[in-house]
């Protein structure tokens, strides 16, 4: 098996997360002093640079900023998953997400508009997200 450039690596600081997602479960970070959620994680706020931040489940909603489908992609594990749906997405808590979109019913982007509302899921302990069902 070729290198893999699709799993993270999984650092002191960031193994909470990817434990936690491990277990199905999305966590941002909060910033104590000004209450903001951020995301991706980092050790301080990055709006007012507080380092009083902490780890919190997210609800798993988002909705669809922006995406491209992804024709030709020469790197392992991606070459096998042309087409696929690079997508950045507005997190229900505020943070954008950069991550993918899933599902036979947005293959190859059909269906797909901004504002969607999505949720999330996991692959191989990787969150990413696919069209939420009608409520």
């Amino acid at each position: 098996m070729g290198n893999r450039f699709d799993v993270p690596e999984a650092d002191a600081f960031t193994r909470a997360y990817w434990t936690a997602a491990a277990g199905g479960r999305l966590l941002i970070r909060r910033c104590g002093a000004c209450a903001r959620a951020h995301h991706y994680p980092r050790e301080f706020c990055p709006y007012c640079w507080s380092e009083d931040v902490t780890w919190e489940d997210a609800s798993g909603r988002a909705t669809l900023y922006t995406w491209s489908v992804v024709h030709r992609n020469d790197l392992p594990p991606f070459r096998e998953r042309t087409p696929y749906i690079a997508a950045v997405v507005d997190l229900a808590e505020g943070p954008r997400m950069s991550t993918e979109v899933v599902g036979e019913a947005v293959r190859e982007g059909a269906g797909l508009r901004a504002g969607l509302a999505l949720e999330v899921a996991f692959r191989e302990g990787i969150p990413v997200f696919r069209p939420a069902p009608a409520r």
